[in-house]
């Protein structure tokens, strides 16, 4: 029996934080203990450069996020774990798929749009500050999932959409030269937690709101300290449904430690008493991975290794499925 191919990629911009661990990089671990699936995880460091032309940054976040990863306790022997510029043959990929990705799709991506508009808004020419690399974003993940002929594609809402050009672009591809391509779906899992941040918006790296997920235990009870509450005295009954501190305490705790917290608003726990607890249950939790973390930084020979002991799997997949593309498309030895 074919296994399920699934693919996850993550940009390596910025330090991981809490939301990114509960919405994404926790259930993804667990997956990877799965082995009914084959699962492929990786760096989109070529997707970083979209965003961020800091070239410290970009390395300093691809070797913290690979870090936290393997911390906490990702099992690469059982998935495919791998840096997207480690595999040439996806850049060699995203051009041929450059040249049957439709212009037209291309100007109906969301980002692009934004972009688009905002220049307007603020009375500048429409493609102002725009690069290709935003541009073309689509295609470039277009290749990343269609390089392992990926089955499933684990996103958030606001990624429905290049998956769904991914599938176009395939199809189109698949139309023109041969069925080379597996047509991948999205899947969102709707009871994966999305967090709020310190302000109560969604805890985000471009609304500067977030949690890092590996502070030391002072630095955590300081941003703890910092979510927004409202006014309500101890004593008071409080909505645990409308408060970041319980919505937070809900990803981490187990069901009888959310129902015991929301019994304590309902009694009217102080707004510093619920963040001391909610320090307490986090940190405990993450106690031991964030020593490992702290080891895996020191030692990045070893998280290296691991890096190209991915790629070496990942490009068993990706040469001959480009080799494939290449006769496809006629580009071949003169015989």
């Amino acid at each position: 029996m074919t296994k399920q191919r699934i693919l996850t990629g993550i940009t390596t911009t910025g330090t991981p934080h809490l939301g990114n661990y509960v919405g994404a990089i926790r259930p993804a671990i667990e997956a990877s203990h799965d082995t009914n699936n084959l699962s492929f995880y990786f760096l989109a460091d070529f997707h970083a450069l979209i965003k961020c032309q800091a070239p410290d940054l970009v390395h300093q976040s691809t070797r913290e996020i690979a870090a936290t990863w393997l911390a906490l306790g990702l099992n690469t022997d059982n998935v495919v774990f791998y840096r997207q510029s480690d595999v040439p043959e996806i850049p060699e990929l995203c051009w041929v798929l450059t040249c049957m990705a439709a212009k037209g799709l291309m100007n109906r991506a969301h980002a692009y749009k934004a972009a688009v508009a905002a220049n307007e808004e603020a009375g500048e020419d429409t493609d102002f500050g725009i690069t290709m690399g935003l541009y073309s974003y689509p295609v470039l993940m277009a290749a990343d999932i269609l390089m392992f002929n990926a089955h499933k594609v684990p996103v958030g809402r606001d990624q429905i959409q290049h998956v769904e050009m991914a599938r176009d672009i395939a199809a189109r591809f698949n139309h023109h030269y041969g069925e080379i391509f597996t047509l991948p779906e999205a899947v969102v899992d709707d009871h994966v937690a999305v967090l709020q941040g310190l302000d109560g918006r969604k805890m985000s790296k471009s609304y500067g709101n977030t949690i890092p997920l590996f502070l030391e235990e002072k630095p955590l009870k300081k941003h703890i300290n910092k979510i927004k509450t409202n006014l309500l005295e101890p004593g008071d009954p409080k909505d645990p449904d409308d408060a970041t501190v319980f919505q937070i305490w809900q990803a981490f705790a187990t069901p009888e430690q959310t129902q015991y917290m929301r019994d304590e608003f309902a009694a009217g726990i102080a707004w510093g008493e619920a963040k001391k607890q909610l320090h307490a249950l986090i940190n405990d939790q993450l106690a031991e991975a964030r020593e490992r973390y702290k080891m895996l930084l020191d030692d990045p020979v070893h998280v290296e290794r691991e890096l190209q002991k991915g790629a070496e799997k990942a490009r068993a997949y990706s040469v001959p499925l480009l080799q494939k593309v290449r006769e496809a498309v006629g580009i071949k030895p003169i015989r």
